[in-house]
Order: C-alpha cells, then structure tokens, then sequence
C-alpha cells in the first residue's frame, strides 16, 4: 500500500512568515541634519546680513568730527510653501480579513506613504529646482531646492557647455555644465571658499557613487584626528570624517541626490519650515473602503546661502 504523503494530504497550513521584509531606503540625511522652524504663510521669508569687508584704513584723526557711515539694510529671502501628501484607500474585507505581517492594513499603508514622502522630501531639496507660486486649480506651488539657492560658494564645470550658478536665489536653477571628475583639489577649494564667507563647513553629502571616490582620495589617509587619550580613535580611512583645513567635516552618503552634485552644508543655516506638520485627513466615505490622506505643507528656508557650498557637474 502507498505512502500517504504530503503530495496527497490536505489541509496542510500554509508556511508564511509573520514578517515583511523590505530594503528600500528609508534614511532622509539631510532632512534629519538640517533644523526645523515654522512657517506662517504660503510664502515664507527671513532676513540676511552680513558685515562690512575688513579694511586697513580705519584710523580717525584726532579730535575730528565724526562722520557717518553707509548702513546697508537686511535682505528679505523667501520661498515658496509646497504640499506633499498621499491618499491610501484599504476596503472593509481587507481591513477584516487575518493578515501575516500586519494586523491593520490601513495603519501599515500610511506608515508606507508617510516613509514614501519624507524620501520624496529629501528628493525636493536635493533636486534642481527653483521656486514657484503656481496657480488656482491649474499648477502646485513648489519650493526652491537647495541647489536653487547656493550661489556664492561653488566650482562647477566649463568646456563646452560651461555650468552656471542661478542668477536670481531660490527662483533660478542651476545650468548644468560638462561633467569632470571629483577631486579633492575641486573639494578643498570649495571648503576654502565657504570658510572665507564666514562659514562653518561641517557636512559633505554626495551620492553613493561620489562617496566611493570621496573615499579613495589620497590626502584622507593621511590625515590624523586627535582623540583625548581615554577615548577611541576614529579611522579615516572609510571617508566617514575628512579633516579639511577648516575643520572636519562628516561625509554622508545620501541615495537621493544627483550624482554630479557634491554639497557641502552647514546644517545650522538651514531648515524646514512647517505651515502644516504631517497629518492625517480620514476623507469621506463613499462605499465600503476608508480612504484616508496623509499629508504636509512646508518649504526649504536657506537661512544664509554663503555658509553653504557646492561643487558640481561631477562625473
């Protein structure tokens, strides 16, 4: 007589994991780096000063009359508020039915969506993309990226199509120019440049690939970074820290940039601000489903686009 075997059974349970696996990216470095304010209105602005050029030549004669100085006013800078958002749609049964790897469909959808939109936030900011008001039921407004606002501290590409800076901050985007390799001379000059600005260069992003060259330049292993005596010393080696001339800066890898981008961020001078915090809207319902809308409106505030910097039209 024959086995009774597996083959011929039924009613075997399924083998289905209680887990979901997923390696799609989560991490938003220069969202998480950078502060956060508030926004008050649909178009957002602050102020920016800086200080009179050093000069030789300040020695007053004795007993003179004073005289008056040129007093130059504050710089009003503004951008634009952008709604990001998402609506997730999850019927009765399926809310109802056992599940593996979740008890609520719904709750695990927006948890997606709102993972899904801090990635396209990071993208927003780190794309080239110039301000706009939009208009009524016809165009979204969208907020200046940061590529849109650094202007002063930058080494872009020449030869035949010659890269150009924007020509009106945070409107404007970027001309791209002929790609060239990234060098630390290209990375070093950029860092001097913030420096003398009055920055404080602390944090390099650039694409993954970026990051491997980043990784292989020469001048990095031979830096020495000082740790008290009762601490643990930092390897350099994998480009996690670069001691530049002005200080160290971190090296962070970042999925969403472009490749030819390399920026160089004070994270202090920069931050998000918020007219609505993430939220969620449980929309009407029209039949046996719950459709539900998570969503944000905010925009980029670039509180002094000279403490930043930027080498672009990498290879």
């Amino acid at each position: 007589m024959p086995t009774f075997d597996r083959y011929s059974a039924i009613g075997a349970r399924e083998d289905l994991s209680d887990v979901i696996y997923s390696i799609a990216p989560t991490d938003t470095p220069i969202m998480n780096s950078i502060g956060k304010s508030k926004a008050t209105g649909t178009f957002h602005e602050w102020q920016t000063d800086t200080l009179a050029a050093a000069t030789t030549a300040n020695a007053l004669i004795e007993g003179a009359d004073a005289t008056s100085i040129t007093v130059v006013p504050t710089v009003r800078i503004g951008n634009f508020t952008q709604i990001v958002g998402k609506t997730v749609q999850v019927s009765g049964t399926l809310e109802a039915v056992d599940k593996a790897g979740r008890k609520s469909e719904k709750a695990y959808q927006l948890a997606k969506a709102s993972s899904e939109i801090k990635r396209d936030i990071e993208a927003i900011i780190t794309a080239n993309q110039g301000q706009s008001n939009g208009s009524s039921g016809s165009s979204a407004r969208v907020m200046g990226s940061l590529l849109s606002y650094i202007k002063t501290n930058t080494n872009k590409g020449s030869g035949t199509t010659a890269g150009a800076d924007p020509t009106t901050i945070g409107v404007s985007t970027r001309t791209d120019g002929t790609t060239r390799a990234f060098t630390e001379t290209l990375l070093k000059d950029v860092i001097a440049k913030v420096f003398v600005s009055g920055g404080t260069p602390a944090a390099l992003f650039v694409s993954p690939a970026q990051k491997q060259v980043v990784s292989a330049f020469t001048g990095l292993s031979a830096q020495r970074y000082q740790v008290p005596t009762n601490g643990q010393a930092t390897i350099l080696a994998g480009a996690d820290l670069y001691q530049s001339d002005f200080g160290v800066l971190q090296i962070v890898p970042n999925r969403f940039m472009r490749t030819r981008d390399a920026l160089i961020l004070d994270p202090e001078y920069a931050a998000l601000a918020y007219l609505r915090p993430f939220q969620t809207n449980e929309l009407a319902k029209a039949g046996d489903s719950d459709k539900t809308q998570i969503l944000a409106e905010l925009t980029l505030e670039v509180r002094n686009e000279a403490a930043h910097g930027g080498v672009f039209d990498l290879s």
